[in-house]
């Protein structure tokens, strides 16, 4: 029995970031990621986010591309990693980078391994270097890996799906790519998501809307993020889903480390709501069979002081509301406009008994004794 975890990393993100200085102590999905005690690939990978320069195209399971700024704009390339993703579920890529680099072709050459010499294609005008073919692809030592560390079968028996913005949505794409596929629909999902955003014009049914083969969904979403553009998703959920969604002060990077007073640059002022949402992170990965180097373990009251640092702040929160990404800010009611499955509502119409607490996005932040109780 395999429990496969699934780590996407935001828009202009990487698994490199768990050494970012822009977060204090590392972004959260990187350093989730960093900190899995598993084998990579078999029981656990981790997918640059869209807007990345396609740094990871050389291991992918499937063939990708440089979308440059249409990355960042308009999330390109996410439909390639989620399909990465899905074959790395199966242990199968369907594509192969079966070219040498010249990095590794100069490596080789440099170590005394004979190799035939560069080919040079073309006139001088279109020139173009054959560096030879490899050996052994990047892909084959993957699925290698993974026929030989999966328990019990190369499908695993459970996947858990965590992303940031718009590797948030990653996770409900990925989701439900796994539900149309008759051979995986039936594998348990666990979703923890930090404030998904798809960007304008992508709230398609399959970003904005899970099917049953979800068993559990945890979301985090901020409470003062204004920026235009940056209205995120809850998710439309099937009943027999176990929901849980959190409001957290702080803006779209607050949640994840960054711990600046405009949520952008500068120094440690803010960390309660990053340190926040790392626990419950970790405490989720945990139940749901995670082993991880290195956690937090919060006490209750730890939790309860970093909840009334954060209270003591609250103006220093709303400040931030003023501030934007994109330069444009989206004001509606004085609240954050978020889209409940396809349907634009205000932060606090995010309510009800599909969620559990049912107070959902206007839950307190003082911490009670049943605070978090569904996901301790």
């Amino acid at each position: 029995m395999t429990t496969l975890t699934v780590f996407f990393c935001g828009t202009g993100s990487t698994k490199f970031d768990n050494k970012n200085s822009t977060y204090w102590n590392g972004e959260l999905v990187a350093t989730l990621a960093s900190n899995h005690a598993g084998r990579e690939f078999a029981e656990w990978v981790v997918i640059d986010g869209p807007g990345t320069s396609n740094l990871q195209a050389d291991e992918l399971f499937t063939q990708s591309k440089d979308y440059g700024l249409s990355g960042t704009l308009f999330g390109k390339g996410w439909e390639e990693n989620v399909k990465h993703a899905v074959n790395i579920v199966i242990g199968r890529s369907d594509w192969q980078r079966e070219k040498l680099t010249e990095t590794e072709y100069n490596r080789l050459k440099a170590a005394g391994i004979p190799i035939d010499d560069v080919k040079v294609e073309g006139s001088w005008m279109w020139r173009k270097y054959n560096y030879g073919d490899r050996s052994v692809t990047q892909q084959k030592l993957q699925e290698q890996i993974i026929k030989t560390f999966r328990k019990d079968g190369i499908i695993p028996t459970r996947i858990n799906v965590v992303g940031w913005s718009r590797g948030g949505i990653s996770c409900h794409m990925l989701a439900n790519a796994l539900y149309n596929d008759v051979q995986l629909r039936d594998i348990p999902v666990n979703i923890f998501a930090i404030d998904p955003v798809p960007g304008m014009s992508n709230f398609q049914s399959e970003k904005v809307k899970l099917e049953k083969n979800v068993k559990e969904y945890v979301g985090f979403y901020a409470r003062d993020e204004r920026s235009k553009g940056f209205s995120c998703v809850i998710p439309q959920t099937s009943p027999l889903t176990k929901t849980h969604i959190y409001p957290m002060p702080g803006r779209h990077g607050s949640l994840v480390g960054n711990a600046a007073a405009d949520g952008i640059s500068g120094p440690k002022t803010l960390a309660e709501p990053g340190q926040i949402v790392r626990h419950f992170a970790e405490a989720c990965l945990k139940r749901w069979g995670v082993t991880l180097n290195k956690t937090l373990n919060l006490t209750h009251a730890q939790l309860e002081n970093l909840h009334t640092v954060m209270g003591r702040d609250d103006s220093k929160y709303v400040a931030m509301r003023k501030i934007s990404y994109t330069y444009f800010t989206e004001l509606d009611l004085g609240e954050r406009h978020v889209s409940l499955g396809s349907k634009g509502v205000n932060f606090s119409a995010v309510k009800g008994t599909i969620f559990a607490p049912a107070t959902g996005l206007t839950t307190g932040l003082k911490m009670e004794k049943d605070s978090y109780l569904h996901i301790r």
